[in-house]
């Protein structure tokens, strides 16, 4: 079939352009996406997300492998990554986080004119219906619901009281005014009468009610192969749906909205990228683009976990069981209890020192014990808290491990290959587990896991090392910029092609200081405005 535009993922980027393209009834747009249609139970209920991400088994969720890491003693990373209509906004925590707005000023000085705070900010509002209504800052009537927390435990009201008595101010708004302080985030999630409670992935705020438009087609388990061309115009995407090779055409454009890892992986099979590496997997060579899969960038996580005697948080056992039926009665009566939790119901941006001009640490305190991506469980209740480097210096790949489309992209994010961000991250590990200690936690500390008895910086690095990994923010690997080595120009159109653009997290040039799907979401707003625009 033939439509006006082709758009390869269904993700967060996706699904919002898909569903702002098709508003104009006189164009026709079709949507593909691997995975399923977004709407199961285990994505509507927000801790769903501890079934999901782990991977084991497979749900909703690609469960990439990384290179091994020499930074992190030769392991292999774990790279969760949505595989539903939605994307990673259907398995994330749902953490509405936009950066500092000097990260988007970075990225207009660097040579993406159009793409400052100033020039981004209409769109975060346009995307944004906070429940707080809105203001110069906030938009109250965008499709994406974002909402205070409806229960948030005492815990996490514990580990601001604690980052206070570090000198760390409140801060009940952290794309407010200013990011700095300590408080609870808000999340995207329902908050009208009929779905309150429920996670508002990106399908669920935009694809999911423009699907009976006409003008709009979404195809489900359908995995994008190649691009097909006519010379230097892109034409349309070949996609694998069972067994059946299909292609949709496209007379206007193609868009490339699969992400920081599918994005680079689908045009390098379709012959875009750098020579040396598409001849070593039999790809003939259709453009010399060498910036394809370069420029990773991802935030390097470590957790501190604690277990308590304190019951009103997630545990392993029969009373945690028991919580859970009790609060899943009450989310299903009302939207509320611990399954609304995004798990991660607190967080900081702090300075790691005096001199920092900006927060360069994120914290995330979660109401339970977070181990090795929920992989690693541990009886009882605890609690956990994570220190992210925001803006690391190290760089990685993204590269082709086979020919075959349904084979994982070779990820490499070179972690602490730059050992700036080592330090930096000792320094955040050292202050977290020093709020921690603060006198806030004195009723709910019970046994330090894994780091009791540590002191040394020697002996921190080497947890560090032994356990850090992603906290799923991986960017970077299309960089948009106006130099010779950036894969897409400030409109997103892809170097030395006609219709062809890549519209994801994959084109920041560099990594905001942040949680990356408020951001993933504005691109794709302000994307359909350049789309619009050059018809």
């Amino acid at each position: 079939m033939t439509f006006d535009y082709v758009i390869a993922g269904g993700g967060s980027a996706g699904a919002t352009l898909a569903s702002r393209l098709s508003e104009d009834p006189s164009v026709s747009v079709c949507l593909l996406e691997a995975g399923g249609d977004g709407r199961e139970l285990l994505i509507r209920v927000p801790v769903g997300i501890a079934a999901m991400l782990p991977g084991r088994p497979r749900i909703n969720n690609w469960a990439f492998q990384t290179e091994p890491q020499p930074g992190l003693n030769g392991r292999r990373g774990y790279q969760p990554r949505g595989r539903t209509l939605g994307g990673s906004s259907a398995i994330n925590a749902m953490l509405y986080v936009r950066g500092h707005p000097t990260d988007y000023d970075d990225w207009a000085q660097g040579g993406c004119a159009g793409w400052s705070w100033n020039d981004v900010l209409p769109y975060f509002r346009k995307a944004e219906g906070n429940q707080r209504g809105g203001d110069p800052l906030h938009g109250a009537d965008g499709p994406l619901q974002v909402r205070d927390q409806a229960n948030p435990r005492p815990l996490a009201h514990a580990f601001i009281e604690a980052c206070a008595q570090h000198q760390i101010r409140r801060n009940d708004d952290f794309n407010g005014p200013e990011q700095e302080g300590a408080g609870l985030y808000q999340v995207t999630q329902f908050h009208d009468s009929r779905r309150r409670g429920e996670r508002c992935s990106a399908a669920a705020a935009y694809l999911h009610p423009a699907m009976q438009r006409k003008n709009l087609t979404v195809v489900t388990g359908a995995h994008a192969t190649r691009i097909s061309f006519d010379g230097r115009r892109a034409t349309g995407v070949h996609y694998r749906r069972g067994r059946t090779e299909h292609l949709a055409e496209a007379r206007r454009e193609v868009i490339v909205s699969a992400g920081a890892f599918g994005s680079p992986q689908l045009l390098m099979l379709s012959g875009i990228g750098e020579p040396e590496e598409l001849r070593a997997h039999g790809i003939d060579v259709r453009h010399a683009l060498p910036g394809v899969g370069r420029n990773l960038q991802d935030h390097l996580d470590f957790i501190l976990s604690w277990k308590t005697k304190h019951t009103d948080c997630f545990g392993i056992g029969p009373r945690g069981a028991w919580n859970l039926v009790r609060h899943a009665l009450q989310w299903r009566r009302d939207g509320t209890g611990m399954l609304s939790s995004p798990i991660a119901e607190a967080g900081a941006f702090v300075r790691s020192s005096p001199q920092a001009e900006r927060p360069d640490l994120q914290m995330h305190f979660c109401i339970g014990i977070v181990d090795d991506h929920t992989r690693k469980i541990h009886l009882g209740f605890g609690y956990s808290c994570h220190v992210c480097v925001l803006r690391p210096h190290s760089r990685g790949t993204v590269g082709l491990s086979s020919a075959d489309p349904q084979a994982a992209p070779r990820i490499d994010p070179a972690f602490l290959s730059d050992e700036r961000d080592a330090d930096l991250l000792l320094r955040g590990a050292r202050l977290m587990r020093d709020i921690l200690a603060a006198p806030a936690f004195a009723a709910y500390r019970h046994k330090e896991i894994y780091t009791a008895g540590i002191e040394t910086d020697a002996e921190l690095m080497q947890h560090i090392r032994a356990r850090a990994d992603t906290i799923y923010h991986p960017v970077g690997t299309c960089r948009m910029g106006s130099d010779e080595g950036a894969v897409v120009d400030p409109e997103l159109r892809v170097r030395g092609f006609e219709g062809l653009r890549v519209v994801d997290a994959s084109i920041m040039p560099t990594l905001i200081g942040g949680n990356t799907n408020a951001p993933t979401i504005m691109i794709a707003e302000k994307a359909a405005d350049l789309i619009r625009a050059a018809t």
